[in-house]
């Protein structure tokens, strides 16, 4: 199971922290990746921490702005997200796939099997 938690509402320019807690599998074990789904819009990968070695990808949009992280003993997957804009404005959804997935598929929403519920942000400008 996968929750995630930390959406909100703030200004443009500002940060917030999202979490992915997880229970019931051993989910340490999984790559972990977020996801966002604007009103009206596709869902589409954010970023995503490869568990075999730690490998990190964003997409272009974010780079240098948010930053994906885990903490293995407890289980959480942080995403911190800085100097946001309204284009970041989304329903943020954290998933789970594959330990070993290559990095050309880590992209790819149908290569995660498990999926937290998502947690709104939003950003005004």
């Amino acid at each position: 199971q996968l929750q995630a938690s930390g959406g909100g509402v703030v200004q443009a320019g500002g940060s917030l922290r999202l979490s992915c807690a997880t229970s019931g599998r051993t989910f340490n074990s999984y790559t972990m990746a977020w996801f966002r789904q604007a009103p009206g819009k596709e869902r589409e990968f954010v970023s995503a921490i490869r568990r075999s070695d730690g490998n990190t990808q964003y997409t272009d949009s974010v780079k240098g702005r948010f930053t994906i992280s885990r903490d293995n003993a407890k289980n959480i997957v942080t995403l911190q997200m800085n100097i946001l804009r309204s284009e970041d404005t989304a329903v943020y959804y954290c998933a789970a796939g594959p330990r070993h997935i290559i990095v050309s598929n880590m992209a790819n929403k149908n290569a995660y099997e498990y999926w937290g519920q998502g947690t709104l942000v939003t950003v005004s400008s």
